[in-house]
């Protein structure tokens, strides 16, 4: 059984940061990429980052120069720094990852962290 774990969610002003972390566990065979989604109220959910397992990185257009995300795949972890955040960056933040064990495809999502901007 897979499991995804985020944290470092919170309130924060406008121009602040936060560091979102996400921890995978379980018997996983081979990570393709691991990717940051946010759904805001009354919105459908919408990609953020990724990061593929060679390390190759997309942003929404909206998050690029304010959104880095980075892994450590030794520790199965995938990071989502956000700075200059502006009150429609409020959302929950989801983890998600995506893998194969050779045979088939496997999708897998955090619970979610809520991300709020505001003053």
């Amino acid at each position: 059984q897979v499991r995804l774990v985020e944290s470092g969610g919170g309130l924060v002003q406008p121009g602040g940061s936060l560091r979102l972390s996400c921890v995978a566990s379980g018997t996983i065979f081979n990570i393709n990429d691991m990717a940051w989604y946010r759904q805001a109220p009354g919105k459908e959910r919408e990609l953020v980052a990724v990061i593929t397992s060679g390390g190759s990185t997309n942003y929404a257009d909206s998050v690029k120069g304010r959104f880095t995300i980075s892994s450590y795949n030794a520790h199965n972890t995938v990071y989502l720094q956000m700075n200059s955040l502006k009150p429609e960056d409020t959302a929950v933040y989801y983890c998600h990852m995506g893998a194969d064990d050779g045979r088939y495809d496997f999708d897998y999502w955090g619970q979610g962290t809520q991300v709020t901007v505001s003053s």
